[in-house]
């Protein structure tokens, strides 16, 4: 009973168990995809997904739970845009049959290396996405959405762009290490050298990628590191900046000001992460190694603490966003499909929907409360007690009467 009582307390911030569902389920997707962290650490992707996707199908959108009726998302709005009104989802299982032989072909017979690379993860994995999207349920119709454009999102900011570059240069081997040259190597040597860190950006031989040169307080040469694309953190950013696009429009119903400042601020704060963690990264190395460790402890900062970095300060941006969150978002289910509009009853002391999965209780001045809110402390409308008599807020589900 005492377990029962603590998942239902759990089960009623809602907010925050999204939270850490997008955080473990796209820190699994940033393992899987951004490699140069080492196998260990890559297997740890595997029950960073699975926690995460239980969280959701368990917490967020609860498997009793009724689908809620409301107006479109945002997301939903685009998905059918460019489905032609939904007229071309039934040709998806087709598309990504198709972009997975494409994948597949270029790398056989355009790339020299064969290898399956980052972005081609990630186009195979939009491939999967599409020709699983028709046999997803249409109660879940909204973590469709989500994952559709969490794709789609991807493919914009890392596949796209390299494809292009790769077409320009006609060079099928090309990396984008432009990202490098023009958006991290230059700030991240600004604020090294407002630190008090001497530092220089330039050439070096045989990369494309710029090379930033330093010299260890506790060494007497010069050491350089060369910011290439799997170095860069490119791929954290578009993941954590794919996972945030998705999350507004499938959360919001229609693009306005307030949309547009928290969507602009959240990549803008993810570029800054990532320059952080390149600085963060600079300075290990420049204070703590020396002859004995021979640069190991930067090069453990890489691999380890740089990802640790940009994923707590993600944490904490999306931690004050989940605290801050206009009441106005979409708390139903919503999708492609244009459902007709019911009303959501909410809990009057936390906000969020009454469910059938978490007992609820019904005042008889009107209002609603979940059991959990409402056993400590008095009704806010009229000030009476608790009482025990059965009473359902929608004729649907167990309560008790105030």
């Amino acid at each position: 009973m005492l377990f029962v009582r603590w998942v239902q307390r759990i089960a009623s911030y809602r907010r925050a168990l999204m939270l850490v569902a997008l955080l473990t389920t796209f820190s699994g997707v940033g393992l899987l995809l951004d490699r140069p962290k080492g196998p260990l650490l890559a297997w740890v992707a595997v029950p960073l997904l699975s926690f995460g996707g239980a969280l959701f199908g368990w917490a967020i959108w609860p498997r009793n739970a009724k689908v809620e009726e409301s107006q479109p998302s945002l997301a939903g709005k685009i998905l059918r845009w460019i489905t032609w009104k939904g007229r071309l989802m039934r040709l998806f299982p087709a598309f990504g049959i198709a972009i997975i032989l494409m994948d597949l072909a270029y790398n056989g017979y355009l790339s020299a290396s064969p290898a399956i690379g980052t972005e081609d993860t990630i186009a195979l994995l939009a491939g999967v996405t599409l020709i699983a999207c028709n046999f997803v349920p249409k109660r879940y119709v909204r973590e469709r959405d989500f994952v559709l454009m969490f794709f789609l999102s991807l493919n914009i900011v890392l596949v796209v762009p390299l494809l292009i570059a790769r077409a320009y240069y006609a060079d099928f081997e090309r990396s984008v290490d432009v990202y490098s040259w023009v958006a991290l190597a230059p700030q991240t040597s600004v604020i090294l050298n407002l630190l008090g860190v001497a530092n220089t950006v330039h050439p070096v031989a045989g990369f494309t990628a710029p090379g930033l040169t330093f010299r260890p307080r506790n060494l007497a040469i010069e050491v350089t590191i060369v910011i290439t694309t799997a170095c860069s953190g490119i791929y954290s950013f578009g993941i954590f900046g794919a996972a945030f696009i998705a999350f507004v429009a499938t959360e919001f119903e229609r693009v306005t000001f307030r949309v547009w400042t928290l969507l602009g601020l959240g990549l803008i704060t993810a570029y800054l992460a990532n320059v952080l963690r390149m600085v963060v990264i600079v300075l290990i190395g420049y204070y703590t190694d020396t002859v004995t460790s021979d640069l190991q402890n930067m090069l453990l900062a890489h691999s380890y603490a740089g990802w640790l970095i940009f994923l707590g300060w993600i944490t904490l941006f999306w931690s004050l966003l989940f605290k801050g969150m206009p009441r106005t978002m979409n708390d139903t289910k919503v999708g492609m499909g244009v459902l007709p509009a019911r009303p959501v009853t909410r809990c009057a002391i936390c906000g969020t929907d009454l469910t059938p999965v978490l007992p609820a209780t019904r005042c008889i001045c009107g209002a609603y409360y979940h059991v959990a809110c409402i056993s400590t402390t008095k009704c806010p409308s009229c000030q009476r007690m608790a009482t025990t008599e059965a009473q359902s807020p929608r004729g649907d589900q167990e309560g008790h009467t105030l």
